[in-house]
């Protein structure tokens, strides 16, 4: 059974299903070069069936993400949702919209975006019955619950929260026998996502992408500062006693999050940048582990799977796995929205095989390299026609290494494109951990990233205990979380938070990216250092290369000295 799983919103994603393995799974950004661009992901969708030999016809089912998606197309139309989200003419819209929704035009309504994103598919080539419809948080819960290590009977909590999707932000969900129930839900007017995104963009940064840079200043804000700030947005929501606190409400005059821009112009006046930011970081942090610590004890599982946008803060997540109430923690890689064509095509996938009595066979997540690759032969004859200098090397992981060592910086392409927000190692600029320096470098001359932002490292698995403090063993191949670093820090002093040594580590396993952990092994005979600093292959505000005519465009355009493309090695 083929099924095809498609996100057609903010970072428009497709995953290709077959018998419950992933087979391929890519980023509209990533074909399109525009940054978590919005709608049909038309590019992705010929790019997956491409590139596994299948055509329109021989796909089973398209799972959609989501049941209604709002009309949102490019970063300027987002930005004026946020910048007007309270003004009169966009109250004026959606007191009319709540008016409609009341009457007997509500599933007209409704039903209009729906057709229009069904014509859309059906253009694409695919037939009407085969178009299947899953709601935005079960989306979120699928993908967590079924690409999580835990099966069977056991019971496993699976919590979702994001900025809302489908007129929700958060769910309380149990998995268990291949089913998932929910418990608990949360209006979307609660969504502490969107308090988040909207300070986020009142900062002067871009809301649902920029959340990370607003994370990575929080902790250089004093104690005092930050304090006084989070006591401001403390009070603004609280948890509801009647269910146990797994649920919760807007409290002391905060309007609904997602139409609050001039609220929280006014709460943020005349306070100082990195005490908004510290602020802001302490109360998410502390709603979450709150959040979390109810749940636990409403419902007595231990075992906790976590996806939705809000759990992309890897700092978040550090506490949630320190909590003792956790037994063990999986946060789904990537849990942004990207990865409900992943969690839509699960759920689908699961629908259809207890329809025929059949079971159920879905392996637990591994590594990520769902996109496309490229031929030596194909690069070589791309090189020629560039006229660039570049050499075919025997054994490029060991050229790499030796270049690394000596502090050069290499921008390595190599193999299947990684999926999601993080490059790991297949599509990625690597450096000496050790050599403050490069930090600089990389900043001036490649990513033009802000200057507080952090780097983060590539671990080898047998070291993963000299560097990285991680008290219940979790797996962390996916830079979905952080964790205290060692007294060994020097050895990854270029890739870690300057102002606090939390490390957001790739933890590399030798059969999931082999050619990668070789690397840094050949860089680990020659150094003693079993890490790398890995930082995605790109300029600042663009996605993640995926073809060599992006790559070697970059190269170009950049103080990149060298790039290694497959098994050749380019350099100026």
């Amino acid at each position: 059974m083929r099924i095809l799983g498609i996100h057609d919103g903010h970072n428009a994603s497709v995953c290709l299903l077959e018998d419950g393995h992933i087979i391929s799974a890519i980023q509209e950004e990533r074909l399109a070069r525009i940054k978590n661009i919005m709608g049909l992901p038309s590019r992705a969708i010929n790019a997956v069936l491409k590139s596994s030999g299948l055509s329109y016809g021989d796909i089973d089912l398209i799972a959609m993400h989501s049941r209604h998606m709002p009309m949102i197309i490019n970063r300027d139309q987002l930005l004026e949702e946020y910048g007007h989200s309270d003004s009169m003419n966009m109250y004026l819209k959606r007191f009319v919209k709540g008016m409609v929704k009341k009457t007997f035009l509500k599933k007209p309504y409704l039903e209009h975006r729906r057709r229009a994103r069904v014509q859309e598919i059906l253009e694409q080539g695919f037939d009407y019955d085969k178009i299947i419809f899953v709601e935005h948080h079960l989306a979120h819960a699928a993908a967590a619950y079924y690409g999580s290590p835990w099966k069977g009977n056991e019971e496993i909590l699976v919590l979702t929260n994001d900025a809302g999707g489908d007129w929700l932000c958060a769910t309380v969900n149990v998995g268990r026998n291949n089913s998932i129930k929910r418990i608990a839900e949360i209006p979307v007017s609660h969504s502490v996502g969107y308090i988040y995104s909207m300070l986020t963009f009142i900062l002067g940064m871009v809301p649902e992408e920029h959340e990370y840079k607003v994370m990575g200043m929080a902790p250089y804000a004093g104690a005092g500062y930050t304090e006084k700030f989070y006591g401001v947005l403390d009070k603004l929501i609280e948890f509801d006693k009647s269910t146990g606190g797994i649920t919760w409400y807007r409290t002391n005059g905060c309007p609904h999050t997602q139409f609050s821009y001039r609220f929280f112009r006014r709460l943020t006046e005349l306070q100082r940048f990195d005490a908004i930011c510290g602020g802001l970081q302490k109360f998410i942090e502390e709603f979450i582990i709150t959040w979390v610590r109810n749940c636990i004890d409403k419902t007595g599982i231990r075992k906790v799977a976590l996806s939705g946008g809000v759990f992309m803060n890897v700092k978040a997540n550090k506490h949630i796995l320190e909590l003792p109430e956790v037994e063990s923690l999986f946060v789904l890689p990537s849990c942004g929205d990207e990865t409900n064509a992943m969690g839509a095509a699960y759920q689908v996938y699961v629908e259809e095989m207890s329809k025929q009595g059949q079971e159920v066979k879905i392996p637990p997540l591994r590594d990520l390299y769902w996109g496309l690759e490229f031929k030596n032969d194909e690069i070589e004859e791309l090189l020629k026609r560039k006229h660039l200098l570049y050499e075919r090397k025997d054994d490029i992981e060991k050229e790499i290494a030796l270049l690394l060592s000596r502090g050069e910086i290499v921008a390595r392409f190599k193999g299947r494109m990684e999926f999601g927000a993080r490059a790991l190692g297949n599509r990625s600029i690597l450096a000496d951990a050790r050599n403050l320096s490069v930090i600089k470098i990389i900043n001036e001359m490649i990513k033009n990233r802000d200057f507080w932002m952090p780097f983060a490292p590539s671990v080898l698995k047998e070291r993963e205990n000299d560097y990285v403090i991680n008290p219940k063993e979790m797996k962390a191949p996916y830079m979905i979380i952080c964790f205290d670093s060692t007294d060994k820090i020097d050895h990854l002093k270029a890739a870690c938070h300057p102002y606090d040594n939390t490390v957001r580590p790739q933890i590399v396993e030798k059969d999931w990216a082999p050619d990668y952990y070789r690397l840094i092994k050949e860089f680990e005979k020659i150094t003693g250092v079993g890490a790398l600093l890995n930082t995605s292959f790109n300029l600042h505000g663009y996605p993640i290369v995926c073809s060599p005519e992006d790559a070697i465009g970059v190269f170009q355009k950049s103080g990149l000295k060298y790039l290694a493309l497959e098994d050749y090695l380019v350099s100026k």
